[in-house]
Formats: structure tokens, sequence, C-alpha cells
């Protein structure tokens, strides 16, 4: 019963704010790979609004079944066992929307996303906000909407800010395409590592002798 009860609650859930500004970056009729898919909210999302197509890949006995009820293609993989089952440049863009966090692979699974797709999508929570600055000199971990869990028993194995995965992807040769903070929906461009709690990362792999222009 307990069962049914939390797969029909993941069936009613929307994409929050967030996701929706993040699905805008999407460009209509898209081959999509969604890594951490979760309960397939997004894809399902991309799939009737935008015209979009692709699979989701979860591991999440759960999500999964929720995602087959959504009627979106789901695989079951761990990614920390990588991507080699995709072909390069297999789907228009790849998503990881709170996913990288979770990841020991990170560094692979950001090449492994500019190597699969033509363009990726990151999002995670970010560090850098001022509440968690503020916890932080508090002598205190912070726990918020977008971070909720207290410091013994959160998923997330990193944390990170605007900052960090600008120079994680100059690192790994990743051109990054656009860059943004998003709060409660809205875009956040203007000192967005201080003012967002969430980071959004456009990208793709450099182009073999081509610089990061205009950065």
């Amino acid at each position: 019963m307990s069962d049914d009860i939390n797969l029909n609650m993941a069936l009613s859930a929307t994409p929050t704010a967030d996701m929706l500004s993040i699905a805008r970056l999407v460009p209509p009729g898209s081959r999509v790979l969604d890594l951490g898919c979760g309960d397939g909210a997004l894809l399902a999302h991309l799939i009737s609004a935008r015209g979009c197509s692709g699979y989701g890949v979860e591991i999440s006995d759960a999500n999964l079944q929720a995602c087959v009820a959504r009627g979106v293609n789901v695989l079951q993989l761990n990614l920390e066992e990588g991507l080699a089952m995709f072909g390069d440049s297999s789907f228009d863009v790849v998503l990881q929307i709170d996913t990288l966090q979770h990841l020991r692979n990170a560094e692979v699974m950001l090449r492994e996303t500019a190597r699969v797709g033509r363009t990726g999508i990151v999002a995670f929570p970010n560090f850098g906000h001022w509440p968690n600055r503020l916890a932080v000199l508090q002598g205190r971990m912070p726990v918020t909407k977008v971070l909720p869990y207290q410091w013994y028993d959160t998923p997330n194995i990193r944390v990170g800010t605007l900052r960090d995965f600008r120079a994680l992807a100059e690192q790994n040769q990743l051109q990054v395409l656009d860059e943004f903070g998003l709060q409660d929906g809205r875009d956040i461009r203007f000192w967005p590592n201080a003012r967002a709690s969430r980071a959004v990362f456009r990208f793709r792999g450099k182009v073999q002798g081509q610089g990061n222009a205009g950065r």
C-alpha cells in the first residue's frame, strides 16, 4: 500500500519553477539524455511541452517505476560506471540536474556528457549562496530548501559554487556557453555566485585549437 502511495505522489509531482527554467534551455525537438532523471517529471515535460525525445537514466527502483508510469523511456544504470554504451554525439542535449554532487566520478561524467551530447546542461546547489556563507560564518553547515539535509545524513558527496564549476570546466577542456544562477525560478545573472541558490551551466567540448572565446 505504501509503495502505491509513494508512486501516486511521484506521479502527481510536477517540475519545479527551477526545473521549468532549465527546460527552456533545451531546444524544441531535441533528443535528450537525462542523467539521474529521478521520477521523470522533467523529461516528461520536455516530451509533452517541447516535443523532445530520449531517455532517462536512473538507479532507484521507485523512480524507475514512476518513469515507466509516466511513459518515459528509462534505463537503469549506475552513473559511476560511465556512459560507454552511448556513442559520440548520440544526443542533442545531456542533462545532469542535481546529479553531479552525488557522483564520485564527477570529472569523468562531465567529459562523458560532452562526448555523448552536442551540449550539456548541469545544475547543482550553489554553496556560494549568501545564506550558506552566513551559516558557515556562524559555525554551522547550511540547511536550506536546495540543501535540505543535515551534515550527517546528506547524500551529497561534495558541494561547489559557480566559480568552482567554471574552473573545473576549464580544467577538463569544456567550453562554457552560458552560466547563471536560479532562485525560485528566476534567472540570476548579476552576482549569481552570491545571490542564487542553484548554479546552471550550459557547455560543450572545446573544438580542437579553439579557446574559450569571450570569457
